[in-house]
């Protein structure tokens, strides 16, 4: 099947569909101003709101998404920040939804399985909930009320503002983003990007209730909004619900202020240096770029993907290449205004070359303006351009996300027509770019210079973090671990097709995207098996597949997946290696020819495994300025003995580990324990099932060996309830984590109650831990609680918070009080209720894109878990009763054995 632009394929299905059945008029009080891409644009004319409709019936799930022309550009001095508090006391109430009254907008949406949350940036403020078609009503209801009818009060605004604050201090722990901030704050001077979203701490904390009245009453109005609703809808029923709700609201009284500051011209290049503890320095450099709209955009565009992105990139050939430095990467972002791209280079540890690496960056950009780019790079950079842009429609979520984006700069028509721009692009548009843009005197460059503190106890490689970005906590991360049935999809299993190819069991499933492809699969040959003396030998073989084959380098690997624009990774957890690629169908077979190569026949080059133990060691480096990594460390080696698949060995030891590896050591790792015995395969998407079948034969042919997977004997033991402290200088936010091991595996009967119980305690916004510690109280950011679990290891029980140092001694005594009452008094029938809700809900959610059917496939499968378990999992969820899981919850959660890890600048 030939790829087609989004617009042909988008407007072909709108068509499509209205050929079957002629739609019923639009209601009066709308007209209808264009259509384009499958994407129909209306404005209400008794208020002037922009309302943006799209049917896709692929999955019964609906994104609604209200965006407002408003970000931090339209803040002052004095009110930085004021944008993104205001965002977080939208949800605070009115008097229809509000928590005292038990309508809670969090609880009203999440106990219907929505995924809910808002997000501020430059130019735009965005609401959004991604939930079951049946309750479109009450997203729109719910988003038209709040429009004008908010309390902002100042009772709510005293907690949140130490949310903020929390926030802004979760970010200033970051050193790339502590750079990022001061690079932009000196490139930007006049113009109000000069501020970050987040907005300066004395702003956060000082900005009285009437400042953010008056920016609510300015900016707050339906001439000033775009609502967005993508999915299993009706045209003219979504429309009816949209004036039913929104129609009575009037427009704004006063016109909307727009911002008149333009940047001055710079008149020569700047720097700025950032000193603070850290473990690896940073050089990054920033260039002045257009406006989003601006005819150079598209150029732009593949000009930063040729300098800075992927291992075909400039800047990773010069640096990475040659060991100069581990990781390099290139910022561009289309923003109303002009601002800035930036380049970054990550420096090797224990090095302060930065002049060096500033030097080399300099010499690639001056080679680019003086020599040139290739047809080839233009042409790769546009072909992983325009796949990635595929995979943007991928649900209705992801096609709201980039319609925002598109609103925020001026046009949402550009979300549809960029895709045309970036094919238009010629070698000359970006020589010409380059020439004009990449201008020393237009420069800002920033060096992060580490002050670096005394070795810490040592955490984990690759140690995966609960803690979101600096702006906004995605309630995403707060899923139920398995998104799996779907209960108006009683039949999905049936829909799966499956099929054992020699060992190796292959999964398939045709969804209605077109053209797009996503593909995981996974067998033994994780961490578990390491050789006892060395922990990093599966990730480092895992990470050196791209390294080159017996009959490609690395340099024809990556040139051939980024000229199709498709991407293949490999990666090493606990029990096995995992594999995920992203390509369009018409490139399946090249795809699976390299997939089939690289883990067959690699040949581990030495030069190669030199840069990938630099990496590997700046990435272990970059752990010790991690709280969340040192106190997950911690407690890992405190709870569970060396071997089990939850101890962390400490980075002193993983990088002895990494430096004694040799490639002999690879090969035998590889020789040993890769191959199709324990293999799953699964692609979603445009993917017919007897050629995927047959691919996989093509390419395994032959292919011999590997392993079951692994399970282990050992468990976690619980200690005497104690409290360990991590000490890191300079971090202006804790990491708060308490632990219990739990002894039981994800297949016991109890571990399905328990974690119902730990989600009801922190699983989401409306959870116990969020509504009190966070909304009530306002001690932290974020807040939640887990528990892991697998068939083949036992598993932790877990709650993560973070809490500023002067909010630390408050926040421990809160969340402990929340801990103790869930334990001691259990949850109500109301509460297990509501959450059964909730994760039912989320699973027709997870399950309306490609990559989360493939997901839940795999992980059904390497669990053992038969198909029709993906139709069956809601019901053993709804069959849960109230005794179990408090039983569940006393049974495993003992408060005199809760262990206690703090890590952060902790107060004496």
């Amino acid at each position: 099947m030939q790829s087609k632009t989004l617009g042909a394929l988008m407007l072909g299905t709108a068509l499509a569909a209205a050929s079957v059945q002629a739609q019923p008029a639009i209601p009066a009080n709308f007209e209808k101003v264009r259509e384009l891409g499958g994407i129909s644009e209306y404005t209400l004319k008794t208020n002037g709101l922009t309302v943006l409709l799209m049917e896709d019936r692929s999955a019964p799930v609906v994104t609604v998404m209200i965006t407002y022309r408003v970000g931090s550009r339209n803040e002052v001095t004095g009110t930085t920040g004021a944008t993104h508090l205001l965002e977080h006391l939208m949800f605070k109430g009115t008097d229809k939804y509000n928590r005292a009254d038990g309508t809670g907008m969090d609880a009203m949406l999440q106990n219907r399985g929505a995924l809910l949350n808002a997000t501020t940036w430059l130019d735009r403020t965005n609401y959004y909930q991604n939930l079951p078609s049946e309750h479109l009503e009450l997203a729109i209801d719910i988003e038209a009320d709040r429009m004008r009818n908010l309390w902002l009060r100042d009772e709510d605004r005293q907690p949140e503002m130490t949310v903020v604050r929390n926030e802004f201090e979760l970010g200033e722990n970051n050193p790339i983003s502590s750079l990022s901030k001061d690079i932009v704050a000196t490139a930007i001077q006049a113009h109000p990007y000069h501020h970050s979203t987040i907005g300066w701490r004395s702003d956060i904390e000082n900005v009285p209730i009437t400042k953010l009245r008056e920016f609510y009453d300015t900016y707050y109005w339906p001439n000033n909004a775009t609502l967005t609703v993508i999915g299993d809808i009706n045209t003219v029923d979504a429309l009816k619900l949209v004036e039913q709700y929104f129609g009575v609201i009037p427009a704004s009284p006063n016109p909307i202020p727009d911002v008149y500051t333009t940047e001055p011209v710079q008149r020569g290049p700047r720097r700025v240096q950032v000193k603070r503890a850290g473990q690896l320095g940073v050089v990054g450099i920033a260039y002045k770029v257009p406006g989003g709209l601006h005819a150079d955009a598209a150029a732009l565009t593949v000009l930063n993907e040729i300098i800075g992105s992927g291992r075909t990139s400039r800047l990773y050939r010069a640096l990475v290449d040659k060991g100069l430095a581990p990781q390099v990467f290139a910022q561009y972002t289309r923003f109303k205004d002009p601002y800035v791209a930036t380049l970054y280079a990550i420096l090797p540890p224990g090095s302060n070359a930065h002049q060096a690496i500033e030097d080399s960056m300099w010499a690639e950009i001056d080679r680019v303006k003086e020599a040139g780019v290739t047809q080839e790079e233009v042409d790769r950079a546009i072909s992983k351009f325009l796949t990635n842009s595929a995979f943007g429609r991928d649900g209705s979520f992801s096609i709201a996300g980039e319609i925002n984006e598109a609103i925020a700069i001026g046009d949402w028509t550009t979300y549809v027509t960029f895709d045309d721009s970036i094919r238009a692009v010629t070698v000359d548009d970006v020589n010409r770019v380059a020439r004009t843009y990449l201008v020393e005197d237009q420069t800002t460059t920033g060096w992060f210079i580490p002050q670096i503190p005394g070795q810490g106890p040592g955490m984990p490689g690759g140690a995966r973090s609960w803690q979101d970005g600096p702006y906004f906590w995605r309630s995403e991360d707060a899923m139920v671990e398995g998104m799996n049935p779907n209960p108006r999809r009683a039949a999905l299993a049936g829909r799966v097709a499956e099929r054992k190819v020699g060992d190796i069991r292959v999964l398939s499933m045709t969804t209605n995207v077109e053209d797009v492809v996503t593909l995981t699969g996974s067998f033994a040959a994780g961490s578990m098996l390491n050789p006892a003396d060395n922990g990093m030998t599966a990730t480092v073989v895992a990470s050196l597949l791209n390294a080159g084959t017996t009959t490609r380098d690395r340099f024809q690997i990556a040139e051939t997946l980024e000229n199709m624009g498709a991407s293949i990774s490999f990666s090493a957890g606990n029990q096995t290696v995992n594999f995920n690629a992203s390509f369009l169908r018409k490139d399946m077979a090249v795809v699976m020819d390299l997939l089939a190569d690289q883990l067959r026949n690699p040949v581990f080059p030495d030069e190669e495994l030199t840069k990938v133990k630099q990496r590997l060691a700046t990435s272990l480096r970059q752990q010790l300025d991690n709280t969340n990594a040192m106190a997950n460390a911690t407690m890992s080696r405190i709870l569970f003995p060396q071997g089990h698949p939850l101890y962390s060995d400490s980075v002193e030891t993983l990088l002895r580990h990494l430096d004694a590896l040799t490639t002999d050591d690879l090969r035998a790792f590889h020789s040993r324990y890769y191959g199709p015995k324990s293999m799953i395969i699964v692609a979603v998407g445009d993917v017919e099932a007897r050629g995927f079948q047959g691919e996989v034969q093509r390419v395994f042919r032959g292919w011999r060996g590997g392993v079951d997977v692994p399970s282990t004997t050992q468990r976690g033991t619980a200690v005497p309830a104690r409290e360990e402290l991590v000490r890191m200088p300079d971090k202006p936010s804790v990491t708060y984590r308490v632990g219990i091991p739990t002894g039981i595996k994800g297949d016991h009967a109890d571990y399905l109650p328990l974690y119902i119980g730990t989600y009801i305690l922190g699983g989401n916004f409306s959870a116990r831990l969020m509504s009190t510690v966070r909304d009530q109280e306002g001690l932290t950011y974020g807040i939640g609680s887990g528990v892991s679990g697998s068939t083949f290891q036992d598993g932790l029980w877990t709650v993560n918070a973070s809490f500023a140092p002067a909010l630390l001694a408050r926040g421990e005594e809160s969340t402990m009080k929340q801990i103790r009452q869930w334990v001691e008094a259990g949850v109500t029938q109301e509460e297990l209720d509501a959450k059964k809700s909730t994760i039912t809900g989320l699973y027709q959610v997870q399950l309306a894109t490609t990559g989360g059917i493939a997901g839940t496939l795999l992980n059904n499968a390497r669990e053992g878990r038969p198909t029709n378990y993906i139709d069956t999992y809601v019901d053993r969820v709804n069959a849960l009763t109230l005794d179990q899981v408090n039983g569940a919850i006393r049974k495993y959660v003992r408060l005199d054995h809760l262990l206690t890890v703090k890590a952060g600048t902790i107060p004496e």
